[in-house]
């Protein structure tokens, strides 16, 4: 199984940092360090600074819940087997929670680029899914199929951005594959064991 290393989004291109592909990692990486009950503010303004997000990134843990919603709704596009469920989820979440597609450049401040959110200065949840939102329909358009998966570790279950040509990978990292693999390997040696002594 290849597994295809991501782009540095530390990169000073602003056209990287702010990819279509870079955009769906970032949202994969906000989905997983939401996933936790009460995750740290601070540590989520990490994950935002590790995509190119400026400072100051001043989360309150209201801002933090309303992201944490946020990422429970987008968790969802990345459990659909299909393009037709990612397609169905994402057009759902587009009519409910996005404003009309316009360009912005915050002022003149970035070069112009694409928005869903209604406002730019809006919530941090709302930036998070209409954003989110736009990278992986572009990516469903472009693949024709799901953008991302759900581990199938069942000790993981951290979503993850799926890439390239070949079988579609099922795990989001080399180590919860190799740790799924040794794991079955055991189950069946022990199986087999257990045959034996019969």
């Amino acid at each position: 199984m290849r597994y295809i290393p991501r782009v540095s989004p530390n990169s000073d291109d602003w056209s990287t940092r702010h990819s279509v592909l870079t955009t769906a990692r970032r949202s994969a990486a906000l989905i997983n360090a939401l996933a936790d009950d009460c995750p740290d503010p601070a540590e989520v303004a990490d994950v935002l600074r590790a995509y190119g997000e400026t400072d100051p990134i001043d989360l309150t843990t209201r801002d933090v819940a309303g992201m944490r919603a946020a990422a429970a709704l987008l968790r969802q596009v990345f459990a659909a087997e299909h393009a037709d469920d990612a397609a169905v989820t994402l057009n759902r979440l587009l009519r409910e929670h996005t404003g009309p597609l316009r360009l912005t450049s915050h002022g003149g401040s970035t070069p112009w680029h694409p928005h869903l959110d209604r406002d730019d200065n809006a919530p941090w949840d709302e930036w998070l899914l209409a954003s989110s939102c736009m990278a992986l329909t572009v990516l469903v358009w472009d693949r024709q199929r799901p953008p991302g998966r759900i581990c199938a570790s069942p000790t993981c279950q951290n979503a993850f951005i799926t890439q390239g040509s070949g079988p579609e990978r099922r795990y989001c990292s080399r180590r919860c594959a190799t740790r799924e693999r040794v794991a079955a390997h055991r189950r069946s040696h022990s199986g087999e064991q257990s045959s034996e002594i019969k």
